[in-house]
């Protein structure tokens, strides 16, 4: 059944775990605004529990199975383990378990963190596969992200990324008739500027904005929260650079790691775009004059 409450949830997530308890000190943590975040403390150890009471089927096994194809693939930045999960099948309340991360004062603004995550991030994207998109769905914040395997990027980006947020935008009512037809118009011209023979798919965190990255206490950078799926490696630079907030050395780390083409400048706004969708998606028309500077660009 569930426990409606947090407190006997945390105590069932270390029991999965395997740390019987008690809980010696619980408290919230901030940073998080889908989920209720907790650092517990036991005999044992401390932890980061995450905990929502509404959270649709399989949120927090996709965030799970992120952390791991990450964790996987990098070397020189820290992703958090994964202790436990629970999700119910038909959605309702679920959590997450992960080992806590003690964060250091200097943050990225360090250069050694900020170069260590420009070169873990490169590390990530040479992480490869055959097609592009992921054998299953998972979330971007708390809205769907639809997969899928394809063999043409411009493909999965239209059908798997763009459309699926123009078709939310519709029904929520925040596509006047102007931004509609643009927002077609764009996706039908999509190829123009994203077909290329030589792209090869990376793997990519998928949700790369400066509150997902941080570092330890020890000034090793981490990643959290993923949207992980393999596409283009420019999604992940274009998004990090939206909101700002990562250093420049991270960006000159990477490119002297993995060098981005001359042409990636052309390129970022469409996979801004995407970005934009799911922010006026989730908090409205405020995100609405970026998303119409760039289909004016790109659509007009």
């Amino acid at each position: 059944m569930p426990s409606k409450d947090w407190k006997l949830a945390a105590l069932k997530a270390l029991g999965r775990f395997g740390d019987p308890g008690p809980l010696r000190h619980a408290a919230g943590v901030s940073g998080g605004s889908i989920s209720r975040a907790y650092r517990l403390t036991t005999e044992k150890g401390t932890y980061f529990f995450k905990w929502n009471q509404n959270a649709p089927p399989g949120f927090f096994a996709a965030e799970a199975r992120g952390l791991d194809r990450l964790g996987r693939a990098a070397k020189t930045v820290r992703i958090p383990r994964v202790l436990a999960w629970d999700d119910p099948p038909e959605g309702g309340e679920g959590w997450i378990l992960m080992e806590w991360i003690d964060s250091g004062t200097q943050g990225l603004s360090s250069r050694g963190a900020a170069e260590r995550l420009g070169l873990g991030l490169a590390e990530i994207h040479r992480t490869r596969a055959e097609a592009f998109g992921l054998g299953e769905d998972n979330f971007i914040g708390i809205l769907p992200q639809p997969n899928g395997w394809y063999r043409s990027w411009t493909d999965f980006y239209r059908e798997r990324r763009l459309l699926p947020q123009i078709r939310l935008a519709s029904e929520r009512g925040l596509l006047p008739e102007r931004r509609s037809r643009l927002l077609h118009r764009l996706c039908d011209r999509l190829d123009q500027w994203l077909e290329r023979p030589d792209l090869r798919p990376s793997l990519l965190h998928g949700d790369l904005w400066n509150g997902n990255a941080l570092a330890d206490s020890g000034g090793v950078p981490c990643l959290i929260d993923p949207a992980a799926y393999y596409g283009d490696r420019e999604v992940d630079l274009a998004f990090s650079e939206m909101f700002g907030g990562f250093p420049s050395r991270f960006y000159d780390a990477y490119n002297e790691a993995f060098p981005l083409p001359p042409e990636y400048s052309a390129r970022k706004p469409l996979y801004q775009l995407y970005y934009l969708l799911v922010h006026l998606n989730l908090f409205g028309e405020s995100y609405g004059p970026a998303v119409d500077r760039i289909i004016e660009r790109y659509g007009g």
